[in-house]
Formats: structure tokens, C-alpha cells, sequence
């Protein structure tokens, strides 16, 4: 009835129609606080976090990640002291490769998800021209697209996560341009394509974090609602497997911005790290098959901001 590729991935007639390799772990890496670190955190599928992995790659922050291959993961872009375009493939062991010669506009503060089944985009950011509406996809091997031209707002600090099984969504973020916080979404197709702005649901704020829950739905979590200084905040909001971005739920766990999340056992996630204003953290908060999220779980491995998250498998 159809075709079963190697990587787990099955097509009729062409057309991705199921995913058979499910993602059960996570890892969060690189991260600043007064240094840039390129320490990694394995997260097993019961949402587990392992200490500090020796860092490999240039230590840098404000970056991001996303899935591709259906088992691996792609960290990439982000501030060294400056902007870079570099990135480093995660196998589908969590051993993270040494970098690779960016491509695209170099830039930080950007966000990642992956989408298609197979693949990953890169999406917005700043570069030194300011906010940008730009992305890149990464093909199904990891190997990371030219810039394609913006969709939607330029903005930077948003936050990205992968939903109906196939697609992807952008969301919330801040604008130096226009001094406006952003709750607005954009949504990406299953063949990467971004489309145009959605009027914007709950609390406007940058620097937060989102990833994929329950197989088909997403969360948008924490984040700072002062972008000229730091109001933390714990309030999520749910994605339905269509895309549509659910009223503010009460926050649980310590509010903060500049952390990562990522989905773990098939149909979880977690959101961890990041900072209240006064105190780097390294609490995580696991979110169930249904999107509800847990309280604060004792942190693990060097407190930081600004890393990033992505699913893989084992």
C-alpha cells in the first residue's frame, strides 16, 4: 500500500503519510550565562535530564534547534561575541558532530522546529541590519538551505514547534524595529513554506519556548513580557493539531525566559533552563500527553539561558 524508507518514513504515492520513527529522547545544549558554553543535557524518555556532556563545537548562545531525519537533530546559528550561520548534526545517539560551515545569513535569537516528517526549519532572528523574517530549511539529511526570502513579521526571540503530524508554527517574538512584543503566529506547511501572519492569542512576550506534545499538538510556554528589562513570566498556551493557539493557561513552575523545550517519549515534552531576572536556573517542567505541565523538577547540569532543545531517537 506504500513505501517504507529506511528512516522509518512511509509514503503512498509520493505523499509522507506516516512517520514510523517516534523521537522518545530530547537534548539541550549550548547556552550562556557570563561565559558561551557548548555543554550538552540528554533528556531520556521518561523526561529524565543527564548531567553536563563535555561541549563539543563553538560555544555560543541565542540559538536554536530542530528535528530532521526523523531521529537526529540540527543545532544551529547564534552568538559567539557575534553573529554566526554554524551548526552541528546530533546523531540519533545524542552525540553532538563538530561544526559546520554556516549557511545563510548569519544571525541569533532565531527559532527552529521541524516539520514535513523528515525535515527542520530555521526561522527569524537579528543580525546586525535588526530583525529578520527569513528562513532556512534543512533537508532530510541535515544539509541547511540558502535564505529564503521572509514571510510575516520581522521579529527575533520567538519561539517554534512542529504540530499535525507534519507541520510547523512560529510564534510570539519582539521587534527593536517597531518596539512592539509580538503573540502573533505563523504557520508552516508540510513542504516548509511560511505563511502569513495570524492575529496573535494571550500574553505578548519574547524569549520563550515551545515544542511538539500528545503526537500532533504543540505548547508555547514562559517567556518575558518586558522587553526593556525582565517580567517573567509561567503562562503556556496549546496548539491544536490544526494550528490554533488556545487562550493563556495559568502558568506552573518558575517563571523565565531564555529556556528551551522539546519533546520527549513519543508524546511529551519539557521546558528547561533559563533565567528569572535575578538567577540563572536549571528546573525543567515535563508536559503530558495531554499539555499539562508539572511543577518545577530539580535542576540538573549547569544552570544557563539562551541554549536550545530538539528531539531525537535512539
Amino acid at each position: 500500500m506504500g513505501t517504507l524508507t529506511a528512516t522509518g518514513l512511509l509514503y503512498h504515492d509520493g505523499t509522507l503519510i506516516e512517520n514510523s520513527v517516534t523521537a522518545t529522547r530530547a537534548i539541550f545544549g549550548y547556552g550562556s550565562q557570563t561565559p558561551y558554553y557548548n555543554i550538552v543535557n540528554l533528556v531520556n524518555n521518561y523526561g529524565d535530564v543527564a548531567t553536563d556532556t563535555t561541549g563539543v563545537g563553538t560555544a555560543r548562545g541565542t540559538l536554536a534547534a530542530g528535528g530532521y531525519g526523523g531521529d537526529k537533530a540540527i543545532f544551529g546559528y547564534g552568538n559567539t561575541g557575534s553573529f554566526t550561520a554554524i551548526t552541528n548534526l546530533v546523531s540519533n545517539t545524542g552525540v553532538v558532530g563538530t561544526d559546520v560551515t554556516g549557511v545563510g545569513t548569519a544571525r541569533s535569537n532565531l527559532a527552529a522546529a521541524s516539520y514535513g516528517g523528515d525535515k527542520a526549519i530555521f526561522g527569524y532572528g537579528r543580525s546586525g541590519s535588526g530583525p529578520l523574517n527569513l528562513t532556512n530549511l534543512v533537508s532530510n539529511i541535515g544539509a541547511v538551505g540558502t535564505d529564503v526570502t521572509g514571510v510575516g513579521t520581522a521579529r527575533y526571540n520567538p519561539a517554534a514547534a512542529g504540530y499535525g503530524g507534519d507541520k510547523a508554527i512560529f510564534g510570539y517574538g519582539y521587534s527593536s524595529t517597531t518596539f512592539n512584543t509580538y503573540s502573533l503566529t505563523n504557520l508552516v506547511s508540510n513542504t516548509g513554506v511560511v505563511g502569513t501572519d495570524i492575529t496573535g492569542v494571550g500574553q505578548v512576550r519574547l524569549s520563550l519556548a515551545a515544542a511538539s506534545y500528545g503526537g500532533d499538538k504543540a505548547v508555547f510556554g514562559y517567556g518575558n513580557i518586558n522587553s526593556q528589562g525582565a517580567t517573567p513570566t509561567s503562562v503556556t498556551n496549546k496548539v491544536s493539531n490544526v494550528g490554533v493557539v488556545s487562550a493563556d493557561t495559568t502558568g506552573v513552575g518558575t517563571a523565565r525566559y531564555g529556556l528551551a523545550s522539546a519533546g520527549y517519549g513519543g508524546d511529551k515534552a519539557v521546558f528547561g533552563y533559563g533565567n528569572t531576572g535575578s538567577a540563572y536556573q536549571n528546573v525543567t517542567n515535563k508536559v503530558s500527553n495531554v499539555g499539562v505541565v508539572s511543577a518545577d523538577t530539580t535542576g540538573v547540569g549547569t544552570a544557563r539561558e539562551f541554549l536550545a532543545a530538539a528531539s531525537y531517537s535512539s
